[in-house]
């Protein structure tokens, strides 16, 4: 198989997709639940003069919310693999041939002879030993790896994107509450979220459409029901 065969067939899978695919959909799962429990629970308390400041304020926050907490997160995930890279160079500096052996025995884990783990090894070191390490000791590709720029930015704008769903549903025609035109936007969105990151993730639409659709259900019931005990308190 041709060189660009490989490449061809290897842009088929979803690994390298991993990073920012988990953040854009926690950042419109989350838009979509937080957004739409807020003004629910707005809506229930019988706040409906600031249901559209609420919304609006709680798609401002979160986005902001996310893109932060998101940035940090990966960020911390960089400098635990800098880190771990710096120590690798160390010990490679140090102890090359006990390194060697330490490749050695990874490859005979994974059902290598040691004759032949052992050829492996040595043919690795001498491309590039650093790299060899780091791929097949620590795990670290360079096509998974963290980015925080790209996480926090898909996570602000997906974010976003799935709270003007609910949003939207405040201007929706209702024959009761704006509650429930906010739930039917919402729900709808959660569909279309289930359906886009299982589509995106390569996997089946059923299950993963379901466990979103579910869990921001739960997160708008509970909310709902908040809201409703703090109206009847009068608080």
């Amino acid at each position: 198989m041709a060189l660009d065969e490989v490449y061809q067939r290897n842009l088929h899978h979803r690994t390298h997709r991993a990073g920012w695919l988990r953040a854009a959909v926690l950042g419109a799962n989350d838009g979509l639940v937080s957004t739409a429990s807020l003004m629910i629970g707005v809506a229930a308390a019988g706040k409906t003069d600031f249901l559209l400041t609420a919304g609006l304020a709680g798609i401002s926050a979160g986005a902001m919310s996310m893109a932060v907490g998101e940035y940090v997160s990966v960020r911390s995930q960089n400098d635990v693999e800098e880190s771990d890279r710096l120590l690798e160079i160390e010990h490679l500096a140090t102890d090359p041939e006990g390194e060697l052996i330490e490749l050695q025995h990874i490859y005979i884990e994974r059902g290598l002879s040691p004759e032949l783990a052992l050829t492996v090894a040595q043919e690795m070191h001498r491309k590039d030993p650093l790299a060899a390490h780091l791929r097949d000791e620590l795990g670290q590709h360079p096509h998974t790896k963290a980015r925080p720029v790209q996480a926090a930015i898909a996570s602000a704008l997906s974010f976003t994107a799935g709270g003007f769903i609910p949003f939207l549903g405040a201007f929706a025609p209702t024959l009761g509450t704006k509650a429930w035109s906010i739930v039917g936007f919402t729900v709808l969105g959660l569909v279309i979220t289930g359906i886009l990151s299982a589509r995106t993730a390569g996997s089946k639409v059923l299950v993963p459409t379901l466990r979103v659709i579910i869990g921001g259900c739960l997160g708008m019931l509970i909310t709902a029901g908040i809201g409703k005990i703090a109206h009847i308190s009068g608080i």
